[in-house]
């Protein structure tokens, strides 16, 4: 009866019941939740196995292929900026030609090859050169062959990941329609992600670096096949719409086509081109902006043009002479978006620092808990990761509801980014304090003037403090861009949009690269042996360009105008 009804209720010339439209309205929205599992796996397993294997590459170099500290410190920081370089072009391929789904399948299956090759090299003792029980200038490195397999295993990793780890994300995106759901899939998306990104730091450097790196190898393997299965099983679920040709190609029209018109006089009444033969007068709904005004002739018709497409009218010119307002407000968009995306690069640039400098610290410290487990160096990064989940659910549940009482409405993204900011320069500051302390102590124990191995009789648990600082940072700022980016890119460039938050990250860690040499050139803050330097000056220059930053933030901010 009860089907028979629902049945009659939604035929033609009738309307749903308030309860009905409700019920249908819970089952659409798990329907769009059930993604979620298959989405969440698949990240899990592949998040585990590329973080792990980033994180504790340092390691690798240092132990197994007898590369110099700092040396491998800023190879690892290369690495780190082609994993979150590489989701660019993954995005781009994805929104031009073949959609999300296929990307990442692509892109997951090379991972698995990726982490063969990984096994590969540290299975076979050939792969490697000779162990060396101490670091010295008498270790033998790697030889051209054996670094050539090494870096292989890296570019297939960096590959694969372009393919899978932010078209994830606008695959989940793309399941929900409203900006609410959205936000909130972020949210999680990042949570799993760095959960993802805990194991590997935790289990799979453990593995690594403390029992085999075979078998550290052997189960990242493992988790990418499991990745793979994840996503394979989730297919028939998931919403996939289909590309339409390259947006980008779009974009190139409108600024080919106003630069042709550039010199055209305008006399009389303006007209621009909608579409299918409609036009609309300047200053009526539905004309260009005045923002960027000079992109508006590519959407103007001019005398020659006629009316394009209507009866009587001219034949539509070329879409390289002529485009749409639609056409010239998404590229309008885009660019408003750039100097508020480039506001994100330093604070990037922070978090790279943070990130190769912290394990050098770790190796320099007392890493023991309890009289048999030590910390592995490596690991030390998951206290940022922690930090990010455990912030997000008390943002989500008591911060953000909170500010809604106070102000009438949630925080808006843009918000979140500027209060990541603000934390991410505590961070900094936080982090320059505790290495002011740590060579407090190096100095009390006379430890400057050892080994570079000697290890400070300090606490590795005082890097909580930074790392955790800096991870509420990010559990703002990180969600808030790509929630942003998302919300006002044009929906032909969603993936792009959702590449845009790994981007900043991958010039993060390129520009971390150079602060870093820079610092070792021009000041004696960096030596080989860090107990003999004043890594808590890098530290407060990283800070104090951060404030700065901030306030180039809050300009940007300021001059931005929403496409909505």
């Amino acid at each position: 009866m009860a089907g028979e009804r629902l049945e009659m209720e939604s035929s033609p010339g009738s309307q749903l019941k308030p309860v009905d439209q409700q019920e249908a309205h819970e089952r659409q929205g798990r329907k769009k939740w059930i993604t979620l599992p298959f989405i969440a796996g698949s990240m899990l397993g592949l998040g585990l196995a590329i973080n792990g294997t980033s994180s504790n590459l340092l390691v690798y170099l240092l132990k197994e292929y007898n590369v110099e500290s700092i040396d491998a410190a800023q190879i690892a920081n290369i690495v780190r900026g082609c994993l979150n370089l590489a989701p660019v072009a993954g995005a781009v391929v994805s929104d031009s030609y073949f959609g999300s789904f296929p990307v990442i399948l692509a892109g997951t299956a090379i991972n698995v090859l990726a982490f063969v090759l990984f096994t590969l090299t540290a299975a076979l003792p050939y792969l490697r050169p000779p162990h060396c029980a101490s670091p010295s200038a008498a270790c033998q490195h790697g030889t051209p062959g054996q670094l050539t397999a090494l870096y292989a295993a890296v570019c297939l990793l960096a590959i694969g990941t372009g393919g899978t780890r932010f078209n994830v994300a606008t695959l989940g995106a793309d399941q929900f329609g409203t900006a609410r759901d959205q936000d909130t899939f972020f949210n999680w998306y990042f949570v799993f992600l760095y959960a993802s990104f805990i194991v590997g730091d935790t289990a799979i450097v453990y593995l690594q670096d403390g029992v085999s790196w075979v078998l550290g190898f052997s189960v990242c393997l493992g988790t990418a096949v499991a990745s793979l299965v994840m996503l394979v099983l989730g297919a028939r679920y998931y919403k996939m719409p289909a590309p339409k040709g390259s947006p980008y190609t779009e974009l190139a029209r409108v600024v080919v086509a106003a630069v042709r018109k550039a010199r055209v006089d305008i006399a009389g009444r303006e007209q621009y081109y909608l579409g299918d033969g409609t036009v609309v007068d300047s200053g009526s709904d539905g004309a260009p902006t005045k923002r960027l005004g000079f992109l508006n002739r590519a959407a103007l018709i001019t005398a020659s043009e006629g009316t394009p497409d209507s009866p009587g009218g001219g034949h539509r010119p070329s879409g390289w002479r002529l485009c749409t307002v639609q056409q010239v407000e998404d590229l309008k968009s885009l660019l408003g978006v750039l100097p508020l995306w480039s506001s994100g690069i330093l604070i990037s640039v922070s978090i790279g620092v943070m990130a190769g400098l912290v394990i050098l610290q770790a190796l320099a410290m007392d890493r023991s808990l309890g009289s048999r487990f030590k910390i592995p160096a490596g690991s030390i990064t998951v206290c940022s990761l922690a930090a990010f989940i455990a912030a997000t659910p008390v943002l989500e549940r008591a911060v953000f509801p909170l500010w809604r009482r106070a102000t009438g409405a949630l925080p808006t993204p843009l918000q979140r980014v500027g209060l990541g900011h603000v934390v991410n320069v505590a961070g900094m500051v936080a982090a320059a304090l505790v290495e002011r302390r740590r060579l407090s102590v190096v100095c009390t124990h006379h430890g400057a003037e050892e080994a570079p191995g000697w290890v400070t009789p300090m606490s590795v648990l005082w890097l909580i403090i930074p790392l955790g600082v800096v991870g509420v940072g990010e559990a703002l700022h990180f969600p808030g861009n790509m929630a942003f980016y998302y919300q006002e890119f044009p929906k032909t460039l969603r993936g792009t949009a959702t590449a845009m938050a790994p981007l900043l990250i991958a010039l993060g860690f390129y520009l971390s690269t150079m602060f870093v040499d820079v610092a070792r050139r021009v000041t004696a803050w960096l030596p080989g042996n860090i107990n003999q330097g004043r890594l808590d000056n890098v530290y407060w220059a990283v800070a104090v360009t951060a404030a700065v930053n901030f306030g180039y933030f809050l300009v940007c901010v300021s001059l931005y105008k929403s496409r909505k």
